[in-house]
């Protein structure tokens, strides 16, 4: 009889918070109407930089995937007319990723960067894996924007 009168006592305290706080303002984000300002040094999804006439700044050197430390990059090199060497094959599994930014510290090019991007969300594991069509399309076309999608800081 102790236990049961206990356990009443114990759920009438439950409710009684519950109910202290449901005439409260709630404190939850709007999320999808209203984002989150993200941190300066956030990373997020990576980018494939572009010269301004237009041709890819990666010469598939191969330092950002030699950086990563869980080897989340695959590229296979391929030679142009003039030796200029450029990526055949460019992919990046975001699954794997961690976002250090090693990436973009070794490319002497400045070819990869990581973006201000956080949404990013797919039903199918496949989806995850960038190639190199996907990063130079997400790459902002003007300069402006290009700016406001890196933090501010490009050459």
């Amino acid at each position: 009889m102790f236990k049961f009168v206990s356990y009443i006592i114990a759920l009438i305290k439950g409710l009684l918070v519950t109910f202290k706080h449901i005439l409260k303002k709630p404190v939850t984000d709007r999320y999808p109407r209203k984002k989150r300002e993200m941190l300066p040094r956030y990373r997020g999804l990576h980018y494939l930089a572009r010269y301004d006439d237009g041709k890819e700044r990666c010469v598939c050197c191969g330092l950002c995937a030699a950086a990563c430390p869980v080897e989340c990059i695959y590229m296979e090199g391929e030679e142009i007319e003039g030796g200029e060497r450029y990526p055949k094959v460019y992919e990046i599994n975001e699954l794997r990723c961690i976002f250090c930014g090693w990436c973009e510290e070794a490319c002497p090019e400045n070819a990869i960067f990581l973006g201000r991007e956080y949404e990013f969300t797919y039903d199918n594991r496949n989806d995850y894996i960038y190639t190199k069509e996907m990063l130079l399309a997400l790459f902002p076309k003007n300069v402006k924007d290009r700016k406001k999608a890196l933090g501010g800081e490009i050459d």
